[in-house]
């Protein structure tokens, strides 16, 4: 098995100096572009309800929707580094929330939202820590959606029955035991993963699970330690789990390993919560096609990224795409988006009424607002930039072709050690 994929550089170097206007199309007409890799699942229910709604409030607006496949970014963002090298922004796009965006602002790639933000009220309608987290130098660079959490645990109830699995796993010993069951007594794959960034995904949740919210946010200080005992046991751990998944395959994204588990393929998935979305979307019924936990050994705290949208430099339409990331940063935007979509909203306002329909998502939001501890998703953009996060992509592509555990401890050590 091989990466599939480099993400972005680190070291984005050119600037873009062109100046941002509002006109239209080569034909004349007022258009935006909006770029994102929503293109499959509720992601890609939740932008067209967007997409509808703006066409409505701007009937004299083209919508150019550039979204490009590839789960979790992994072939967008690589587009999207050509146009911004080329002097050639779409008017708006789509990143995570966090550090992800922080080259991106470092290459002046983005224009600062300080105003756009006190034009909107956002200071007052987002929580304080996450308008924290976006911003840059004291500036604020994106627009942020939705909340996710990456830590949840999806698994076929019917398959947990047959294996004798009486209830979900909450520790990691309890999942390494529910895994041997379910491979001892069902044809069923134990733990269905897909292409190589979804392991990537099922890792944080494993280091997450074995060192604690404190030792794991503390990976991702520069310079950390990563050539503990701690994490040689969380990777030794992770090792196992994978022992019990079937071959990754770059052919299969994060949508097939979902639904794995709702047909009664797989047991378990460990999958953000859009996977809520997407069992929606397939027909899935909440408590008997699926269920849901948090990762093992997370219970009480929520791993958490957000979708943000930016205004790049030199947007050609600059006016349109302002006028589009006041919808996205709507309570109405919002609360049209986040239910297919499969996530809760940023602003803190927004109508739990409208949540209320999704089982998963009415207990998200009430775990949200309860005040979880916080750690932040490496894979999606939270706690490390694009360098730090491609060679950790990297670490893992090896591990898949070689299952050299030492060699995977050692790189992510040594990626930790460059920053």
């Amino acid at each position: 098995m091989r990466s599939r994929w480099r993400s972005i550089p680190a070291a984005l170097g050119l600037v873009l100096v062109a100046s941002a206007c509002g006109g239209g199309g080569e034909d004349g007409a007022a258009q935006v572009e909006v770029f994102s890799w929503w293109t499959g699942g509720g992601e890609e229910a939740g932008l067209n309800a967007l997409i509808e709604r703006f066409e409505q409030d701007h009937p004299d607006v083209e919508f150019v929707n550039a979204a490009v496949a590839g789960g979790s970014g992994t072939n967008a963002q690589a587009v999207l580094e050509g146009r911004l090298q080329s002097q050639d922004p779409p008017d708006s796009f789509q990143g995570h929330a966090g550090a992800e965006l922080q080259d991106y602002i470092e290459a002046g790639y983005l224009q600062p939202l300080d105003d756009f933000f006190d034009e909107q009220g956002l200071h007052e309608a987002l929580p304080e820590q996450l308008v924290e987290q976006i911003s840059y130098d004291g500036s604020v660079y994106s627009v942020p959606v939705n909340i996710h959490r990456s830590n949840v645990m999806w698994f076929n109830p019917s398959l947990l029955e047959e294996a004798g699995v009486e209830e979900p796993p909450q520790t990691l010993d309890e999942l390494l035991d529910a895994l041997e069951a379910v491979e001892a007594e069902t044809d069923a794959i134990p733990m269905a993963v897909g292409a190589q960034w979804t392991v990537d995904h099922l890792l944080e949740s494993v280091l997450l699970g074995s060192l604690g919210t404190d030792a794991y946010n503390a990976l991702w200080e520069p310079g950390a330690d990563w050539d503990t005992p701690e994490v040689a046991e969380a990777l030794a751990t992770f090792e196992e789990i994978m022992a019990y998944t079937q071959e990754e395959s770059a052919a299969e994204d994060w949508q097939e390993a979902t639904r794995r588990v709702s047909d009664g393929e797989a047991a378990f998935n460990i999958m953000g919560d859009w996977a809520a979305g997407y069992f929606d979307e397939l027909g899935a019924v909440p408590g008997q096609d699926y269920d849901w936990a948090a990762s093992p050994g997370t219970d009480g705290t929520y791993m958490w990224l957000s979708d943000s949208f930016t205004l790049p430099q030199g947007a050609p339409h600059e006016e349109q795409a302002r006028a589009w990331l006041e919808l996205v940063a709507s309570q109405e935007g919002q609360d049209l988006f986040n239910p297919l979509k499969g996530s809760i909203p940023a602003r803190e306002d927004a109508d739990p009424a409208n949540y209320a329909a999704s089982p998963y998502l009415e207990s998200a939001l009430e775990e949200w607002q309860s005040g979880p501890e916080l750690a932040g998703s490496f894979w999606h953009g939270v706690t490390v930039g694009n360098r730090w996060k491609n060679e950790i992509d990297t670490a893992v592509g090896l591990y898949l072709q070689n299952e050299d555990l030492d060699a995977l401890n050692d790189a992510l050590h040594a990626a930790a050690q460059s920053e």
